[in-house]
């Protein structure tokens, strides 16, 4: 996967300066594409000093070249090359820690035994109390089997962690919610969805992810409907939902009512199908799903059932052919997809004003710099282009409303009203083509996912907890 905007390795090395001098150093590593923004002495001696360079290089594939330079330099011993990244995920990147301190034996009869079994029978005779008396009242399981990671594929259990236990931090640091990934050993559908429902008290929401598509859909449909928590898989619900709130503000500028415009999908897997089932909620009209094979369309047989129930709810006039065929006329495109799928020549067919959401990563469907000169609006899930359509935006508002109102579920109104509050952040002024989404690190933007998210699942009665800041309204 290409890293976005280079990275930055750490090199250990020691050095006999009667043999070799700083300078070279620095030389040799500037001429093979390294850039020394740090310096840090370890070691210091009079003839062998021990130092470590921060170095930021461009492309990863540079530093095997480097670290083979400097070794190869007279006086140097190349100790060891670190990158920053790998360092920062040494041991995990998350840990467990206790809210209250135990230091006495009073401190150890409340929170263990023997006081711990009052706690326990009030559970057993109300189970409602679990979501007050323990962790479940504010703790989501991130789980995934490790099928459809990032755009890595299927790297297994193990090699997902790093990526839910990131998931994780961004539950904590984002919206205060304590999150816990779990990778599991399978890819089997049943085993799955057995687990995850035995884990379900321990928990007040599910976060699924990174599961790979059809076996998604049943798993997040059938987990649903057995438990009375929040089950949300989010590399479908929660790019629908920051889609959406792109689309929203994008059509402000190209002043086009939602109803009216021509939307074409690229790519109709999980999250695909998820986008297009929002944007018709929303209020779309005139909707067109493109695979690998061309538009999906009434009167094929498709062995997929899911594109078979797709193809009835959108394509109103049943166009068929390639992308290019059916982006003529289009307002909207939005790819799901893959790198290159999508062309200049294509841009130029759809209607004036074209909004084009490129949304795979880590290479978009067309590359900003070809497509940006053509588009009134242009959008990417990338962070060094404006506009990036990132998840983050939404799993952390909308989990922390649903655990407040004690939710069922996350229903659709509850994720139209987070993507209408993630919109409402960039103000009138604010609002331009590069700018129509806020930035994750806006502070705003949890509360005001929250605040839409309780107010509705209050208003369709999944709610089972008014919080307290809501008791008072008018």
């Amino acid at each position: 996967m290409r890293l976005e905007g280079g990275t930055s390795v750490i090199i250990r090395v020691e050095m006999d300066k009667q043999a070799v001098t700083f300078g070279e150093l620095v030389s040799v590593i500037g001429s093979h594409g390294g850039d020394i923004v740090a310096i840090d002495v370890i070691g210091p001696g009079k003839r062998l000093e021990t130092r470590d360079l921060t170095v930021s290089v461009q492309e990863p594939s540079i530093v095997e070249r480097l670290a083979e330079a400097v070794s190869k330099l007279k006086g140097i011993t190349l100790i060891n090359v670190s990158d920053r990244t790998f360092l920062l995920h040494l041991g995990g990147k998350i840990q467990v820690h206790s809210k209250v301190p135990i230091k006495n034996r009073d401190d150890l009869s409340r929170v263990y035994t023997p006081g711990v079994a009052n706690v326990c029978l009030a559970i057993r005779d109300d189970v409602s109390k679990a979501f007050s008396l323990t962790i479940r009242r504010n703790t989501v399981a991130v789980v995934s089997d490790g099928t459809a990671v990032l755009g890595l594929g299927d790297i297994g259990p193990h090699a997902a962690m790093p990526v839910m236990e990131g998931k994780a931090m961004l539950f904590k640091e984002l919206a205060g919610v304590d999150a816990f990934p779990i990778c599991l050993d399978t890819k089997d559908t049943e085993e799955i969805i057995a687990i995850v429902k035995a884990l379900a008290p321990t928990f007040g929401g599910i976060n699924l992810e990174d599961i790979s598509s059809p076996r998604c859909f049943e798993i997040e449909n059938r987990l649903k409907e057995m438990l009375d928590i929040p089950v949300f898989h989010d590399d479908q619900h929660g790019t629908a939902v920051v889609l959406l709130a792109g689309l929203f503000n994008a059509l402000k500028i190209v002043d086009k009512p939602i109803d009216r415009i021509k939307v074409v999908v690229c790519g109709i897997g999980a999250a695909g199908i998820a986008c297009s089932r929002m944007l018709l909620n929303a209020g779309v009209t005139n909707l067109i799903g493109v695979d690998k094979d061309g538009a999906i369309h009434r009167g094929e047989n498709y062995a997929n059932e899911v594109w078979n129930e797709y193809a009835k709810r959108t394509n109103p006039n049943n166009e068929t052919g390639r992308l290019s065929d059916v982006i003529k006329g289009a307002d909207v495109f939005i790819g799901l997809s893959r790198p290159k799928v999508l062309s200049v020549d294509d841009i130029m067919q759809m209607n004036a004003d074209p909004i084009v959401f490129a949304m795979a990563n880590p290479e978009p469907e067309i590359s900003p710099e070809d497509a940006m000169p053509h588009v009134r609006v242009f959008a990417t899930g990338r962070s060094d282009y404006p506009n990036q359509l990132n998840n983050v935006l939404v799993f952390p508002g909308i989990f922390r409303g649903a655990l407040d109102a004690r939710a069922h579920t996350i229903n659709e109104d509850m994720k139209l009203a987070a993507a209408r509050a993630i919109a409402s952040i960039v103000s009138e002024q604010e609002l331009n083509e590069f700018y129509i989404i806020p930035s994750v690190f806006n502070d705003k933007v949890v509360p005001a996912v929250r605040k839409a998210v309780i107010q509705e699942a209050i208003r369709t009665g999944t709610a089972r907890k008014v919080p307290g800041d809501f008791r008072f309204r008018d």
